[in-house]
């Protein structure tokens, strides 16, 4: 559990725990992700490889857009599929970024609410 306002701040030794739990989650969360893609481009477009399905997803999952080779011809599953995808990606980082960033922020404003209690 985080420390609530009564409490000090939590040690060093604490803090990088929780960026490292967070860091490990969220790693753990960008590899479903991508292993989502990954298969949903083998499966929806039979031109693909294992590395072109990985660089899309990665691509997608990241914000840089497809790779998508102008000489294919994606059928209406695959670009239904690519269109969820790039939805649930954008989503799905930008919350692995609040994970990130949670223990840092609680740390800020915790810092804040004692410097207030100080005064």
């Amino acid at each position: 559990m985080k420390e609530n306002i009564k409490k000090s701040l939590a040690p060093k030794k604490i803090f990088y725990l929780r960026i490292w739990n967070n860091a490990l989650f969220a790693t753990f969360i960008m590899g479903i992700c991508l292993l989502i893609g990954v298969f949903g481009y083998k499966l929806t477009i039979p031109q693909f490889d294992w590395y072109d399905s990985l660089l899309n997803a990665s691509m997608i999952l990241s914000g840089m857009g497809p790779m998508i080779d102008a000489d294919i011809v994606l059928s209406n599953k695959a670009k239904v599929f690519a269109s969820l995808y790039a939805l649930f990606s954008g989503v799905a980082f930008i919350s692995t970024i609040g994970i990130l960033i949670a223990p840092l922020a609680h740390r800020f404003f915790h810092r804040l609410h004692l410097e207030d209690q100080d005064q």
